[in-house]
Formats: C-alpha cells, sequence, structure tokens
C-alpha cells in the first residue's frame, strides 16, 4: 500500500512527505530532478529516519511511468510535478503545455490502466484569475490570466470529465495561495533554480546582504500601503492539508475543489516589516513600477477545507518568516554561496 508522489523533490512535494510519513504512510517519490537536487532525498530521510523509495523519472516516459505501477503497489497518487513559473509560462508556453498537459495525462492513462483512482492534483489559487473581490470561494468562476494558470485550469477541467464520465474516481483539486516557510528543523525549504519567482527567496538574498536590496513592485496600488495584498501559507500547513484531502477521499467518490490558505491577507510591506521584526535583521528594499499581470489582492475562503477536511491552517505569519530564515541560514545559503 504505498501513495506515489510525483514531484516529491520539490518545495511543497518534499514536505507532503514528511508528512505523510510520520503518519505512517509508506511512499515512493518520483521527480526528474529538472527543478530539485538529489540532496533533498537526504534532508527528508534525515528528518523521518528511514530510507525513502526515490526513482529518477520523467512522467513524459510512458514506458518508464508503466513499469512503476508494474512494480510497485500504488493505491493512491499525490500529483506535485510540473513547471509553475508564470513568467516563464508567458515567454514559453508551448513548453508548459506539453510538459504540465501531457505529462498528467500520461500519469491519467496509466493509473486508469492499473486501476488507481484516488488522486490528490496540485492545482492553484491562479485560476481564479483578476475577477472576483476576496476572499475567493471555490464556487467562483474561472479564469486563468496566463498559460501556467491556464495549464491548471484545463487539467482541472479534465479531471471533472474524467470523473463524470467513469464511476470509482476520488478526486481532490488543491488550490493554494502563497506558499512560503520552512519546515521546523530548519534541513527543508524553498531551494529556487535561477531567478527566484516567490518572493520570500528575494527577502532571504535582501537580508543576507546577497542582493543589494528587494524590488517591491509597485506602490500605488488601493491598499492600505499601496503594495499587493497576498494570503501566505506555511508550507506545512499546505503539506497537511494535501494529506488530509488523502484521507478524505478514503470516504468519497468523485471531484472536489478546496481552497488552501489563511484566509488573512497580508501586504508586501507587512511581510517585510514581519521578517525584519521577528529574525531582528533588516531587510533593503526600493519601489519600482507595477509588475506586468499581478493582480492586487488575492486571499483565500478556506472554509471548505474545514469543514470537509478538518483541516485549517495552524501556523502564523511569524512562524512562515521564522522558519525561512532559519533554512537559509541553515541550508540555503550554503548553497547559494558555494553555487
Amino acid at each position: 500500500m504505498t501513495i506515489l508522489v510525483t514531484g516529491g523533490l520539490g518545495f511543497i512535494g518534499s514536505h507532503t512527505v514528511v508528512e505523510l510519513i510520520e503518519q505512517g504512510e509508506d511512499c515512493l517519490i518520483i521527480d526528474n530532478l529538472s527543478k530539485s537536487t538529489i540532496n533533498v532525498l537526504d534532508r527528508i530521510e534525515t528528518i523521518v529516519q528511514k530510507k525513502v523509495p526515490f526513482i529518477k523519472l520523467d512522467l513524459l516516459d510512458l514506458g518508464k511511468l508503466r513499469m512503476v505501477f508494474k512494480e510497485n503497489e500504488i493505491t493512491a497518487v499525490i500529483h506535485f510535478a510540473g513547471f509553475k513559473a508564470v513568467g516563464e509560462s508567458v515567454s514559453n508556453p508551448l513548453m508548459y503545455y506539453q510538459n504540465n498537459l501531457i505529462s498528467t495525462l500520461n500519469l491519467l492513462d496509466v493509473m486508469k490502466e492499473f486501476d488507481v483512482k484516488k488522486l490528490v492534483f496540485s492545482s492553484s489559487a491562479t485560476v481564479y484569475g483578476d475577477l472576483h473581490t476576496p476572499p475567493l470561494k471555490e464556487d467562483l468562476s474561472l479564469h486563468a490570466p496566463n498559460p501556467y494558470g491556464r495549464t491548471k485550469l484545463m487539467l482541472e477541467e479534465i479531471l471533472q470529465d474524467i470523473v463524470a464520465a467513469q464511476t470509482g474516481w476520488s478526486i481532490a483539486l488543491m488550490r493554494y495561495f502563497n506558499p512560503i516557510g520552512a519546515h521546523k528543523s530548519g534541513l527543508l525549504g524553498e531551494m529556487p533554480f535561477g531567478v527566484p519567482n516567490n518572493l520570500m527567496p528575494h527577502i532571504l538574498k535582501a537580508a543576507s546582504g546577497e542582493t543589494s536590496s528587494l524590488q517591491v513592485f509597485g506602490g500605488d496600488y488601493e491598499t492600505k500601503d499601496g503594495s499587493c495584498i497576498r494570503d501566505f501559507i506555511h508550507v506545512m500547513d499546505l503539506a497537511l492539508g494535501h494529506v488530509s484531502a488523502l484521507n478524505y477521499l478514503e470516504i468519497y467518490e468523485g471531484c472536489e475543489a478546496f481552497n488552501l490558505g489563511t484566509g488573512i491577507g497580508y501586504s508586501v510591506f507587512d511581510l517585510i516589516r514581519t521578517f525584519e521584526d521577528v529574525n531582528n535583521v533588516k531587510v533593503p528594499h526600493n519601489i519600482v513600477a507595477r509588475r506586468e499581470g499581478d493582480i492586487v489582492a488575492s486571499i483565500a475562503d478556506a472554509s471548505k477545507a474545514r469543514m470537509l477536511l478538518g483541516w485549517d491552517a495552524q501556523y502564523d505569519l511569524q512562524d512562515m518568516c521564522y522558519d525561512s530564515w532559519k533554512w537559509y541560514k541553515n541550508v540555503l545559503h550554503h548553497i547559494t554561496k558555494d553555487s
């Protein structure tokens, strides 16, 4: 009885693997290592104090994927694998459609062949676009404003079509908001490749002096301090949310979407100030022009996850900032310094 975790060495995937194992589940990780490193596996094993099975595999390799299912007693899948950089998806949409769509279709094809019909799918709050005033509920109309978001939205629709056409499928669509933070041990966290896409890695670089200052995109939004507002959520809360969804699928048949967020909106300047206060450091920053495609505010209504999954965010913004800095000082700083 094994849970297959695709993209299990990535930021959210690796933390979810730790949570699964600590709850007594057996996991098999597959990852093509295009956006992660094998060192993450070592850190996972240090935290959980046991060996964790891993196969280097690209989901585009249908034959090898089929062998994984043939040789392992897989009962459910948590699917994280995929590209996720909005800007990169705009400049190279074909790569995103090929990777995110075809790889998932391969996975679904093999799951059907081996009668594995429990799937937790890593979606994104990006599917809401900029059409609605937060907080955002799962039943709102969806609109993805970029190729990355459209791959998530297309896959959500494909999964809903599969459930409508075939009995026995249990699928959870996890729309998460802005993950930051790191594992409490300081051994596991976000490890960006190239220019980071998320805000926290830039804060870490500015706070450490690795970069001269943090660029804040836009200081003239109609918010309390002029900066964008986001629902930041601790990565360990996200991990627990995925495990809670997996447990829910034991008693549920169909396809259900869930928001994972705290329901609290913080501005970019709120995050900077909290990081400085909690860690007693300064984050040099300057305001630059707005970034194309950024929306003013994105905040979750996570009441559905609370009601059906029994899940609620446990960590606050101070925890997220403290754990991120601990991760940076403990591991990430040494990696970036040596690279």
